[in-house]
């Protein structure tokens, strides 16, 4: 990233600075035909792009993107390449992954040849298996479990050592057997972002001469102009899965990540993603404006006061790739209301929301309110 200052009432010097949040990841996009005539798609979500005679360029109306003819040339002939060289590891994969459905929520898990799927970890009811998974559901990286089931049954009672007012049945053995190890669907996304941000900022300085008091203040106009790369943003695929719930055990560790084979299946499901790139890209955007806009923000030090007046963060492209992340997951029914609980299968981070059970609640605050009013009539006898 580089940066520089235009000041006025003061000087100030430039800076420059460079940011790598995670490794550089591979392109998976698939090139778009309509008629026979070849149309342009999106550098970031993939929809089809819309000339401009205005603008003469080429306008995404999903995701509100705007690129160049020459942006447009670069970025599809990168998409038809990948595209070509990932078409044969696709049908590899259909031909040696399992389908199974669940009647009862519609979920759909994925399996490898050795591994019986019998029940759903979404509502826990019985699945069946649908056949060959078809269309492009290959995933072109895996980050392998680091915790195995016995690791993670220790951090759920860990976890829920303390908090108290958990129904009996959420820490039984047989709640356990309903943990399952499942590769999660993400995409995970590489954003080359442009920022530009103006701030009018001030720099205070007070001293006395004698009887004196003295105020100096000096104003600059503050101008940011960055390229800014974010990598490594990820979203989950998964619909039925939580957004929240999959952010909070973040961060991954994406050095551990392998190329995928089916054999990491082995013992475990994965879920098929339901949501594409272009319901993602939206989440993945926010965070990526949002960040560049944090690290703008962060740049301007050494002032007594910062206002920021402009913030413009354009995302020239984004490269996505589809990885399964592993997640030991769990949910349970409690009084018509599920709830989920979810560990980072790499990392042991833990997140989820824990039932409450309000009869054990209501007994314990009887019980305090007893024992002050016990201890209340006790202090006042001593008081006679």
């Amino acid at each position: 990233m580089s940066t520089k200052e235009n000041m006025s009432g003061g000087m100030d010097s430039g800076m420059h600075a460079g940011m790598n949040t995670a490794q550089v990841l591979n392109d998976p996009y698939a090139e778009r035909t309509e008629k026979g005539v070849h149309q342009f798609v999106c550098p970031n979500c993939a929809a089809g792009l819309q000339f401009d005679p205005k603008k003469q360029g080429f306008t995404c109306e999903y995701c509100m993107s705007f690129f160049t003819p020459d942006e447009c040339r670069a970025a599809n002939d990168r998409i038809k390449s990948d595209a070509e060289e990932e078409a044969p590891k696709r049908t590899e994969f259909e031909e040696n992954a399992q389908l199974y459905s669940c009647p009862s929520c519609g979920a759909e898990l994925v399996t490898d040849q050795n591994t019986s799927a019998t029940e759903c970890y979404y509502c826990h009811n019985p699945v069946v298996l649908q056949g060959r998974l078809s269309g492009n559901f290959r995933p072109s990286k895996v980050i392998p479990f680091k915790i195995d089931r016995a690791g993670a049954h220790n951090i759920f009672k860990t976890w829920c050592k303390r908090r108290w007012f958990l129904p009996k049945e959420f820490t039984s053995e047989s709640q356990l057997l309903h943990m399952q190890g499942v590769y999660v669907p993400f995409w995970v996304a590489d954003c080359d972002i442009h920022g530009q941000m103006h701030a009018a900022c001030k720099k205070i300085r007070r001293w006395t001469s004698g009887s004196y008091a003295y105020t100096e203040t000096k104003e600059y106009d503050v101008f940011r102009d960055a390229s800014i790369q974010f990598l490594g943003i990820p979203a989950d695929g998964a619909s039925k899965i939580e957004d929240e719930l999959m952010e909070a055990i973040e961060p991954f560790n994406y050095d551990d990540a392998v190329d995928f084979e089916m054999t990491y299946l082995s013992g475990f499901l994965s879920d098929k993603y339901d949501v594409n790139k272009q319901q993602v890209f939206p989440r993945v955007r926010n965070r990526a404006v949002n960040g560049s806009d944090q690290l703008l923000r962060s740049s301007m030090t050494g002032y007594n006061s910062v206002r920021v007046t402009r913030s413009d963060m354009h995302i020239l492209g984004t490269k996505w790739q589809y990885m399964l992340l592993p997640v030991w997951f769990m949910t349970y029914q409690y009084k018509g209301k599920q709830y989920a609980f979810a560990i980072n299968g790499q990392t042991g981070k833990q997140a989820g929301t824990p039932p409450l059970n309000t009869g054990k609640l209501l007994r314990v605050c009887a019980l305090i309110v007893a024992g002050c009013t016990l201890l209340g009539l006790i202090g006042g006898l001593i008081a006679a």
